[in-house]
């Protein structure tokens, strides 16, 4: 699958979402075997730009090509100044958020409520395609409500427009991630577009995005919240997309160096005080299928350095490999 000039290979991207797919995640699922990672949304109020979680939010320094960032607005002309102020730092594409279901995003007439005025779809696309030079690509769900499914003539306006891939997640708005994710709209938009569409919703498997692409006939699957914790499930799909064979799980000992070193990599890029405070959701979410998940985030939360944080978690899993674990002792 193509996108402007880059070749995404393999065709498993990571989904943008706030608060998770900083710099330090989206560098470890593209060496995990992400094709691409979109950042977490910025927004396009230029009054938020050089605010500290802006800022890091536009650090894309060493990550490697594409880089993709996802902008969040209302106002076609802000839009577009926030589409040319990203790639002057570093965006090698730009993504429209137009799929985010959040309650403060969608107050702001942003985000999947955008999808409730198709004339302002058109206007946004177009200034934002208009203000840059590199490929914009487009992220919706199927419609707002299950009364308004108006995915398929936004996506025709999106392609009429300019955007050069689309991705659908398979819920409407007032979904928000309950229920499962259809993929009947998403293959109908499909059969009606040119330029490449993404699936999107539930992908949690090898073998579920390769039935989901084969339902759709999209072009390739993007993965949100099942790489929560687990961001070896993208190398996973991508193997057996590419082979039809499945890889191993990863071993006890291999989990925790990828967790440790996710670890160090938010402590070194956010610094200690924030960065041990954004490791403790991760380390739940790595954590949670495991039946000793409760019991060790209540010893590793009370951590309030990197370095007890990483020795908490060095003898958790060091004694999860040794099978010797008694985190209530």
């Amino acid at each position: 699958m193509r996108i402007g000039e880059f070749q995404i290979q393999p065709r498993v991207i990571l989904a943008p979402m706030a608060g998770v797919t900083d710099k330090p995640f989206r560098l470890l699922c593209k060496r995990l075997g992400a094709g691409l990672a979109v950042s977490e949304m910025t927004s396009a109020n230029p009054c938020l730009w050089h605010t500290r979680k802006s800022l890091s939010r536009m650090d894309h320094v060493g990550e490697p090509d594409p880089i993709s960032v996802q902008i969040a607005g209302t106002d076609p002309v802000a839009m577009a100044e926030a589409a040319r102020f990203n790639v002057d730092h570093g965006a090698q594409i730009i993504d429209i958020n137009m799929g985010c279901p959040a309650k403060k995003v969608c107050n702001a007439w942003a985000g999947s409520a955008l999808m409730r005025d198709e004339a302002l779809v058109g206007r946004i696309v177009s200034a934002v395609v208009a203000a840059v030079d590199v490929p914009v690509t487009l992220k919706i769900r199927t419609g707002w409500d299950s009364a308004h499914r108006n995915a398929p003539s936004i996506a025709r306006i999106a392609q009429d427009s300019g955007i050069v891939a689309l991705a659908v997640h398979g819920r409407t708005r007032d979904q928000l991630y309950k229920g499962e994710a259809e993929y009947d709209t998403i293959a109908a938009i499909k059969a009606a577009l040119d330029i490449p569409v993404i699936a999107n919703g539930d992908i949690d498997s090898p073998d579920k995005a390769r039935a989901v692409l084969e339902h759709t006939g999209c072009d390739a699957v993007m993965v949100g919240r099942a790489a929560q914790g687990r961001p070896w499930i993208l190398g996973e799909i991508a193997h057996h997309l590419a082979t039809g064979e499945y890889l191993d799980p990863p071993s006890l000992e291999e989990v925790g160096r990828i967790l440790l070193e996710h670890l160090q990599a938010l402590h070194a890029f956010y610094g200690e005080q924030a960065g041990v405070r954004i490791a403790r959701k991760h380390l739940g979410w790595y954590a949670k299928d495991r039946p000793e998940n409760a019991a060790f985030r209540a010893v590793v939360n009370r951590a309030e350095t990197a370095d007890a944080q990483l020795a908490l978690t060095r003898d958790y899993f060091d004694a999860l490999v040794a099978g010797e674990l008694d985190i209530a002792a």
